[in-house]
């Protein structure tokens, strides 16, 4: 029996996949978009490089991991009735953890955040039937939440269907958690919602630019349009995946949802910006929220500028982010607190690392390829392992 995961090529899915291949036994059964299972392990490698030598990553796919070649947008993830009849069979839980982070387009939220969400869900419907389901996890999102502004929001109380939503992917992901509740009442379910995530807490490295783009183009701003006791509520990567991958294996879970979040030890502005500065790697930043609103529309045009100006993704980013940077909002994180031992690192232990990372890498991680490999070599070296 196996976890089927969907989303493993992305940034949250190759720590969850790292973190249950190195920490449990299970096999993993990871749904991969590609044309062939060659392709497949190629986008596999580039996803999870990052955590692992290619060594390591070669022993684990080849004793471990089935890959299920497919589409969560496509009826009954684009499979064959042989291969979905086998799936089921062979299914002990599920991940879910693929999505459309593009705030700006309705139309790519909708087709994978519901439509795909939805075909996740007969699948899980469909095991259940069939042999049980020991649980499903479900990576939603804080934004969830809708419109707030210098609140501590609680897991039970964030879905407030009468609130605004900031932006298609919040609203699209809202309404996923709902189709999970309405046609799984019967599983053990596990909705996760982390907040803004930044970075890892152990080292520089990251894969994932979007976020970290708009931090960058922050921290050049010697003039912060932001009240400086603003909350912002960053969590790593590392700690998210843990928490995931913790409560996911438990046997019984004592909650439904869980925020991965740094909940009531945010940082605020003004101790984000003394936290690079006392790295060397910041400037002495004047904050003035009265620009707040002249800011935003500032950005706005430059988000509309030609791309040959070239400050037109920078901006882009930050116009969507920008919400989520004003509103002074966390959210609580007793429970995986409760569940881990610990809370996560804050922002201010790894902000200047991911900083130096980011400018030095020209906002790109430099991918290996995938290496020419002895197999004869690697023959010997799969004996002595198993021996």
């Amino acid at each position: 029996m196996s976890i089927f995961i969907t989303g493993s090529t992305g940034y949250i899915g190759s720590y969850v996949a790292t973190g249950l291949l190195r920490e449990h036994r299970d096999r993993l059964a990871l749904l991969v978009r590609a044309k062939d299972e060659a392709d497949a392990k190629q986008r596999l490698w580039k996803s999870l490089q990052m955590h692992m030598g290619f060594a390591e990553f070669r022993e684990l796919i080849e004793s471990r991991v089935e890959i299920v070649l497919g589409d969560i947008t496509d009826p009954q993830l684009g499979l064959a009735a042989p291969q979905w009849d086998r799936l089921i069979a062979n299914t002990d839980s599920i991940i879910h953890i693929a999505a459309s982070l593009n705030r700006k387009s309705s139309k790519a939220c909708f087709n994978v955040n519901l439509r795909g969400s939805l075909e996740v869900l007969k699948l899980a419907r469909a095991v259940q039937s069939a042999n049980g389901l020991r649980r499903f996890s479900d990576v939603s999102t804080t934004a969830v939440a809708g419109t707030r502004a210098g609140e501590t929001v609680f897991e039970d109380s964030a879905i407030d269907w009468s609130r605004s939503d900031y932006d298609p992917y919040a609203r699209t992901k809202k309404f996923a958690e709902h189709m999970l509740h309405e046609l799984l009442p019967d599983v053990s379910c596990a909705v996760f919602r982390p907040s803004i995530v930044l970075g890892d807490s152990r080292v520089a490295e990251t894969t994932q630019f979007d976020m970290v783009r708009a931090f960058v183009m922050l921290a050049r701003l010697p003039v912060l349009p932001f009240r400086p006791e603003w909350r912002l509520d960053i969590v790593p990567a590392d700690y998210v995946a843990r928490g995931i991958v913790a409560v996911h294996q438990k046997p019984i879970i004592e909650h439904g949802c869980y925020h991965l979040s740094s909940g009531t030890a945010s940082l605020t502005y003004r101790e984000i910006v003394s936290s690079l500065r006392l790295h060397g790697r910041g400037m002495r930043h004047v904050f003035v929220p009265r620009l707040h609103s002249p800011f935003s529309r500032a950005v706005s045009s430059a988000a509309d500028s030609p791309r040959h100006w070239g400050v037109a993704p920078a901006a882009s980013l930050l116009k969507v982010f920008l919400p989520y940077l004003c509103f002074d909002t966390v959210f609580d994180n007793s429970r995986i607190v409760s569940v881990l031992g610990e809370r996560p690192a804050g922002f201010s232990a790894y902000a200047s690392r991911l900083l130096d990372f980011a400018v030095d890498n020209k906002l790109s991680y430099p991918y290996r390829p995938w290496p020419v490999v002895n197999e004869a070599t690697h023959k010997d070296a799969r004996v002595a392992i198993s021996a």
